[in-house]
């Protein structure tokens, strides 16, 4: 069973025993699992991965008690074995105990990079949340060290396992049906939070909020900032650009075959939501320059959205057609008098009853997030790259890194993939790298 294939019995929601001779091998080597970061993907990675293979579960790490608790105690009432995991509120300590397979990570994205490494470093492979990093160095930092440790390591950027995108992409674009593609747009117009913000104050007991912040700069409390409203801050992430254009951008790569932009340039900024603690941009375009193609990102965080059914998504245009696409759906509308085509997203209860009630789940999102655990599998089985390779997870968030320090200074980037640095910019250059808060240590680059 190749890759693909393996994806396509995923697609079509079969059981664990669709997995054939590979379920049997995986089963006995009982595959033991940690998770860094217990909130709320954290917990929607790691469920998904225990529908799809007979996984242990050994160790939780997060640094909100409460959060780690009641993960612990979800995680003994779905896996198989119904033990309770060894939790832990240092990832360092969880990861000295040297019995880890596979970790996932789940942390706000200024705590990717520095987990990542040490988990390869301790022999296991890692399915790391995206943006994988908050900078660019992070990010060469965790490619070099995945290359060097010789581990698996998959990215969740899992509309490159999303089973009505495979199809699209290989019954829409692959057979040609949108002709030449001249344009790509992505874009997110999901609204923002109404004020009026609640004030600092003390974190509550059960968080540590020193190690929260890690090598991100201290700032107060805020119960905005944790849980989940943390992307709202450019302190711990990269913004809606780091949260949602990576997602579509990287869909549209994948679909496409593209590499790295040549040219990236971006402009915007908070233009409606003045005077708020949040600091991202609510308004923002971003341009992606592939050399024959663009692929144009726009968000606004107010207002409403041009096609309802669309909100956030990915449009491809091309001289015999367009194609939308979506965590939904899909709609093939050709140019002229051709036949229609839409798909919805599968939501595979009947396989996985336990999805209808599961708190804050994204429904529709499930049968990707399952997808892309059985490509991981499949990749660890093999020693190959998964379909979301961390060098791929590292090309897409490059680019969204690249376009909000492009809006920062004003002015357009000329990118040297090769190089992994900006063209004739030394300003621009020394912003790859972000200041890390005292005693946490950049990472950088191996050499070897």
């Amino acid at each position: 069973m190749n890759r693909r294939e393996f994806l396509q019995a995923g697609a079509a929601g079969l059981a664990l025993s669709a997995l054939g001779s590979y379920a049997a091998e995986f089963a006995e080597q009982r595959k033991r699992v940690g998770l860094i970061g217990c909130g709320w993907y954290g917990k929607c990675d790691l469920l998904r991965l225990i529908q799809v293979a007979p996984v242990e579960v050994v160790s939780l790490c997060d640094v909100d008690q409460r959060m780690l608790a009641g993960a612990a105690d979800i995680v003994a009432s779905r896996q198989a074995s119904k033990k309770k995991p060894r939790t832990y509120h240092d990832y360092r300590q969880m990861l000295r105990e040297q019995d880890l397979d596979i970790v996932l990570i789940a942390t706000p994205d200024h705590w990717h990079a520095l987990p990542m490494i040490a988990a390869v470093e301790a022999g296991a492979d890692v399915y790391v949340q995206k943006p994988i990093s908050v900078d660019i160095i992070e990010g060469q930092a965790m490619l070099a060290a995945a290359r060097k440790h010789g581990r698996v390591v998959q990215v969740g950027t899992q509309r490159r396992s999303t089973p009505h995108l495979i199809e699209a992409r290989d019954t829409i674009i692959r057979e040609g049906k949108l002709g030449k593609v001249g344009l790509v747009e992505i874009y997110s117009y999901y609204g923002g939070g109404a004020g009026p913000d609640p004030e600092d104050s003390d974190p509550p007991d059960h968080l540590d909020w020193e190690m929260w912040t890690g090598p991100a700069p201290m700032r107060p409390y805020n119960r905005m900032k944790h849980p989940r409203g943390w992307r709202s801050f450019m302190e711990y992430g990269n913004g809606t650009v780091g949260d949602l254009c990576i997602h579509m951008l990287d869909a549209a790569r994948w679909m496409l075959d593209l590499g790295s932009p040549r040219t990236v340039s971006s402009s915007g900024g908070i233009i409606m939501r003045k005077g708020r603690k949040a600091n991202i941009a609510d308004t923002q375009t971003a341009v992606f320059d592939f050399g024959d193609l663009q692929v144009v990102w726009q968000h606004r965080r107010w207002g409403q959205s041009p096609d309802p059914r669309y909100p956030w998504g990915v449009t491809f245009w091309g001289d015999k057609g367009n194609l939308k696409a979506s965590i939904n759906s899909y709609t093939f509308a050709p140019t002229g008098n051709g036949q229609p085509v839409h798909r919805e997203v599968t939501m595979e209860f009947d396989q996985y009853p336990e999805d209808r009630d599961e708190k804050d789940l994204e429904k529709q999102v499930a049968p990707a997030i399952r997808g892309h655990m059985r490509d991981f599998l499949a990749a660890i089985a093999s020693r190959g790259k998964p379909v979301a390779d961390i060098e791929q997870g590292y090309i897409s968030s490059t680019a969204c890194i690249l376009a909000n320090l492009s809006m920062k200074l004003g002015r357009s980037f000329a990118w040297d993939a090769a190089a992994g640095r900006i063209i004739g910019d030394d300003e621009a250059n020394r912003l790859l790298e972000r200041p890390y808060r005292a005693p946490w240590v950049h990472p950088q680059p191996s050499k070897g």
